[in-house]
């Protein structure tokens, strides 16, 4: 119902103005005396406001739910302070404030006024002391608190979306919620003061109408026993009338400040949690009626407060049942079948896109408290594949697998293991540098990465690794840079279609023709999605968003074909394309296809309703393929990246080719190399010259 009131346009125009008007009236009441009819419906209103609150209270699973509260507890007691200043006017001009405040004076202490002011006191005892000092203690306690814990949760939120658990959505709405609690606390130490303030100030005001009611009825004529009488039911009348409903506010206050977090509302968790056992209730049934039973006790109370003790206990105590709080009880001496929940069924279907499994021995590295852990790993991967890739890297869920050997990891692309590895915790891999100058013992392993060979050593061989020339990587660095290789190979599948509508959204904001008129007007989101998979599988950086839609709004209102688009976008960011294999000294070092060569894969591309293929004899293929592997291999010499160089109707084609067994060697046409480039050709691929 509440959520049906705040979609509901007019009453959201309406709430807008209530706060504004409700302070207007209190001053109004403050300023110009009121008719004792109209105090009578504000002390009403009073007493129902006071009552709303509590029940608001009682009804909330968390004390953040009313964050409100600090404010609406300044509010109320600001009314009620303006009711008492108006029923003082009342009182001593007319010497009478309504039938309210006369029904508490009469009905509520028989009209006596020593025990008026005994119960008067008595509230105010209680609201001051026990309820206000608790409740400020509480608040002040909880403000530290939460204020030293905001850190922790907040490591907590950033390990929770490092590791998949939670999206970034989910993420800020949390960040929110721990600094609304920190706000909450905050205020609530500070409101307590309201009440304080407001029980002072509730004796004050009825001191001054006792004493001033009979001082200005004796100046009015009036005998001495007819003032105390009328001044004094009118006084208590209105100090009752005040502090009842302050009572049940300072009530809230405590109840609320001293609410833990719960799924249910507070009356079910005292319900569950204060009868859920049963042997409690029946030693209490039993105690009642040994005390019913000494001699000079009256039994009547005694017994009819043992008797439904003992109903309560046959109740919740049945044949084969148990009652656990929170939970609902088996019955009949079976177990309670669980409920069916579709929403943890949809969840088994759920594929996430990335994921770490790691054994028993890694899962201290997991430890989000680490700085060099592999939540805080994680997160600064995450930001520079996004700077590198050009697109924001999903979430890497880490988890634990008991099945996997204690010192093993798994890196998993929606679901299926892409790679493994081996780490060895509190060890180093030494890696040759290729000057090493003496041997190491340890544990003889493969660099999951590259592939070279390594040694796991202990901490204490890490002096002695260095000087004779090793390379040394630290455990988590290890699984990290083999988890960057396999997002980098294989991000081309990582990478949605939502990931895409967002990185265009972004793009809109600061160039909306671009995107207006790229899509959906020329292409779908498929298309574009396509191409930038088909960057992305060639380690392309994304990043420069702007131009890929441009180019392929250029050239997208004759072509269609997502692989010849991408070709033409490679030729638009030519130096994105070169600048990892551009040395310094701005040298590209190529491996050149012969130019006659190139003219004969070229007259064998045929068109087909899919695209362009390469129709070539397998015989011509797998020489080509084979040149290429020696060409290759022979340039390994060189310290750097080898390319490809051919033309541009051949490029794809060739890298189609090679994809399997060449995947990481780059290749580039003629029209991607930008202007300043120097090439060094360092081999041709000529199958012609072959033996």
């Amino acid at each position: 119902m509440e959520n049906t009131l705040i979609q509901n346009r007019s009453f959201s125009k309406v709430s807008g103005f209530f706060m504004p008007a409700a302070l207007i009236v209190i001053i109004i009441i403050l300023i110009i005396p009121l008719p004792a009819f109209i105090l009578d419906l504000l002390i009403t209103a009073n007493i129902a406001l006071s009552i709303l609150v509590l029940l608001v209270v009682l009804n909330s699973k968390e004390a953040i739910e009313l964050s409100v509260f600090p404010s609406l507890l300044l509010f109320v007691t600001l009314f009620r302070l303006s009711l008492n200043v108006a029923s003082t006017k009342l009182i001593l001009l007319d010497g009478y404030a309504g039938k309210v405040i006369m029904a508490f004076g009469h009905v509520v202490v028989g009209g006596n006024l020593v025990v008026g002011l005994v119960v008067f006191l008595i509230l105010v005892v209680i609201q001051f002391i026990v309820i206000n000092k608790g409740a400020t203690r509480v608040s002040e306690v909880a403000a530290r608190f939460t204020l030293d814990a905001m850190p922790g949760k907040q490591m907590s939120i950033d390990s929770d979306l490092n590791a998949g658990m939670i999206t970034e959505e989910q993420a800020k709405e949390r960040r929110e919620k721990i600094s609304k609690e920190a706000e909450f606390y905050g205020a609530m130490d500070g409101a307590g003061k309201f009440v304080q303030g407001d029980a002072i100030a509730g004796i004050v005001i009825t001191i001054v109408n006792l004493i001033g009611g009979i001082a200005f009825g004796a100046s009015r004529g009036m005998e001495v026993g007819d003032t105390v009488s009328t001044y004094s039911i009118l006084t208590i009348g209105d100090g009752l009338g005040a502090q009842i409903p302050s009572f049940i506010v300072a009530i809230s206050m405590g109840m609320l400040i001293t609410k833990t977090r719960s799924k249910a509302f507070l009356g079910d968790d005292i319900s569950s949690q204060l009868f859920f056992k049963t042997k409690p209730l029946i030693i209490t049934a039993g105690v009642l009626t040994v005390l019913c039973l000494l001699p000079g006790l009256p039994k009547i109370p005694f017994i009819l407060m043992a008797v439904p003790l003992l109903i309560l206990f046959r109740i919740i105590r049945k044949p084969g049942k148990k009652t656990v709080p929170g939970k609902p009880a088996e019955s009949g001496g079976e177990k309670a079948k669980p409920k069916l929940d579709d929403r943890s069924i949809e969840q088994l279907l759920f594929v996430e896109r990335l994921g770490i499994e790691i054994g028993y021995n890694l899962i201290p590295l997991a430890d989000q408290n680490l700085a060099d852990g592999i939540l805080a790993k994680i997160n600064s991967l995450r930001k520079e594949l996004a700077k590198e890739l050009g697109f924001i890297v999903p979430p890497i869920r880490l988890r634990d697998d008991l099945q996997l050997e204690s010192n093993a990891y798994s890196i998993k692309i929606k679901g299926q293991e892409i790679a493994a590895g081996v780490l060895f915790p509190d060890h180093f891999l030494a890696l040759d540098s290729g000057c090493v100058s003496g041997e190491l013992e340890g544990i003889k392993t493969v660099d999951p990465t590259y592939g070279m060979p390594g040694v796991w050593i202990n901490k204490s061989q890490k002096e002695y690794a260095e000087s004779i020339g090793y390379t040394l990587v630290d455990t988590v660095s290890v699984l990290i840079t083999h988890l960057s290789e396999v997002i980098k190979t294989h991000a081309n599948e990582i990478i949605s279609r939502e990931d895409v509508q967002k990185l265009i959204d972004n793009v809109g904001h600061g160039n909306p023709a671009v995107v207006k008129e790229v899509t959906p007007n020329l292409l779908s989101l498929a298309v574009i999605h396509e191409i930038l998979k088909n960057l992305l599988r060639e380690r392309v950086s994304i990043r420069d968003l702007v131009t890929i839609l441009e180019t392929v709004g250029d050239f997208a209102v004759t072509c269609k074909d997502p692989a010849m688009l991408t070709e033409y976008v490679r030729q638009s960011i030519s130096r994105t394309v070169c600048q990892k294999f551009v040395t310094r000294e701005n040298n590209l070092f190529v491996v050149s296809v012969d130019p006659a060569l190139d003219q004969q894969l070229a007259n064998s591309v045929h068109k087909s309703e899919s695209g362009q293929i390469l129709a070539l004899e397998p015989t011509l293929a797998q020489k080509f393929v084979d040149k290429i592997l020696e060409v290759i291999k022979g340039s390994m010499s060189i310290s750097y990246e080898v390319a490809i160089l051919s033309s541009s109707n051949t490029r794809m084609h060739i890298r189609k080719l090679i994809e399997n067994l060449l995947p990481t060697v780059p290749v580039i046409s003629y029209k991607e190399i930008p202007f300043g480039i120097q090439l060094e050709t360092v081999g041709i691929i000529n199958v012609e010259n072959e033996n």
